[in-house]
């Protein structure tokens, strides 16, 4: 793209101012990565903080989980089917819910669509937005995440995450037009800038949390095996879940930091709340407890489910040392300070994990929380009680499409899934 991965390794803030051949290429790019992309050489990172060290600020111990596993959901009994709500005329990647009343939902297609979805399933014929001409779309770039903010109801923002025509992260936010309530306004304000060394490993994620504060999950920058060791890095965006105050912009950036950032004062990258991360595609918030789950792609053997208890940054996933609760390649294979998943599965299971939520509606009363997500490759659909806190295998609980790219929640806590062929799906629970 022009650039040389020296100066892509360099992440800035921004000041203020369908195919199916789109399906095949992220089913292929989703999955792993290939002998081409592996054998890319790493870079030397001997002069890098590294994340194992203790940062300032309130980083815990390693795996901070209480113990205690939950008794009364019984997931063994537990069906789940996927009833089609909506189709967009696009690969659908993200959605997001404002808490207006109106029941909708706010769609992102990878090739740089938002969609409205009207509550009774009607798709609102001209887009909310059309991003094509700043974006690149294909394999693992687009548009790929979307979160309206905490406060819609006052401010009226929807933030997104995309690759732009350079194959870099951008992260904007965008106004509802005061003259139409299902159109955005063409002003964008940048965030954020992140420099990407490859095409694949984005992750794309964005969700406001329970404190109102911006989280922005980032791949390790792609290429096999994580080669320029971004997993463990602290100089680096890259391979990090990041959080940052866009009501608060300071220091010649659109945002603040916050105060309880674990490198706030230093050690890191101030926007840095969690790292270790290989490819984080999808994250949410659990709406009663405010714990972040993450669900993290792996290399080649094992998808992972991670947890963030409320209010606490600093963890260290692990990534390049572990794949799930598996040493990669690292011998010794030191895991002092690492958190390991709450849940994994093999490639016997599935090839690419895509992280749901908890669930906390209430048209299902015996699947409150559980949190279900699913894998893009088979289509199953897994659950494990939101409870446990050690390492746990997840439970199928149902089968979808095999081309699951996302999962959502609206305002009243009922999920829904999102496929590639551009399916929005609710879902349906069943005791069996």
């Amino acid at each position: 793209m022009g650039v040389s991965p020296a100066r892509r390794l360099q992440t800035r803030a921004l000041p203020h101012p369908l195919a199916l051949g789109i399906a095949v290429v992220v089913a292929a790019a989703l999955v792993g990565c290939d002998a081409r992309r592996q054998s890319v050489p790493p870079s030397s990172a001997s002069a890098a903080p590294s994340a194992a060290a203790t940062p300032p600020g309130s980083r815990p111990p390693s795996t901070p989980r209480p113990s205690g596993a939950a008794v009364d959901l019984d997931l063994g009994r537990l069906g789940i089917t996927l009833e089609p709500l909506a189709n967009v005329p696009g690969p659908a990647l993200a959605m997001a819910a404002p808490d207006d009343g109106t029941g909708r939902l706010f769609v992102a297609t990878q090739d740089g669509f938002i969609f409205v979805v009207q509550a009774d399933g009607r798709v609102l014929e001209r887009p909310m937005a059309d991003l094509r001409g700043r974006i690149t779309s294909g394999g693992e770039q687009g548009l790929l995440g979307i979160a309206v903010d905490a406060d819609f109801a006052t401010n009226q923002r929807v933030v997104v995450d995309y690759t732009n025509r350079d194959g870099d992260t951008v992260v904007e936010s965008y106004t509802i037009d005061p003259n139409d309530p299902n159109r955005l306004q063409d002003n964008p304000t940048p965030i954020l800038f992140v420099d990407q060394p490859f095409a694949n490993h984005n992750g794309g994620a964005v969700a406001f949390g329970p404190d109102g504060m911006l989280y922005v999950s980032l791949g390790d920058g792609g290429g096999g095996g994580d080669p320029h060791g971004n997993g463990q890095r602290l100089d680096t965006h890259l391979a990090k879940i990041l959080r940052v105050d866009i009501d608060a912009p300071a220091d010649g950036r659109a945002y603040g930091i916050p105060g309880d950032n674990p490198y706030a004062n230093g050690g890191g990258l101030p926007e840095i709340w969690l790292t270790g991360l290989r490819n984080p595609w999808r994250l949410s918030f659990d709406r009663r407890t405010g714990d972040l789950w993450i669900g993290d792609v792996g290399q080649g053997a094992w998808e992972e489910v991670d947890i963030a208890p409320q209010g606490v940054g600093g963890l260290n996933f692990g990534w390049r040392v572990m794949e799930g609760a598996h040493c990669y390649q690292v011998d010794p294979c030191n895991q002092d300070g690492l958190t390991l998943p709450v849940s994994e599965y093999g490639r016997d299971q599935g090839c690419t994990v895509i992280g749901g939520n908890v669930y906390r509606g209430s048209a299902f009363p015996f699947l409150v929380g559980a949190y279900l997500f699913a894998d893009y490759c088979t289509g199953h659909i897994f659950a494990i009680d939101s409870r446990v806190r050690e390492l746990t295998a997840p439970t199928v609980v149902g089968n979808g499409s095999n081309r699951i790219a996302a999962w959502g929640e609206d305002a009243a806590g009922e999920l829904f899934v999102l496929a590639l062929d551009g399916t929005v799906s609710r879902v349906v629970a069943s005791e069996r």
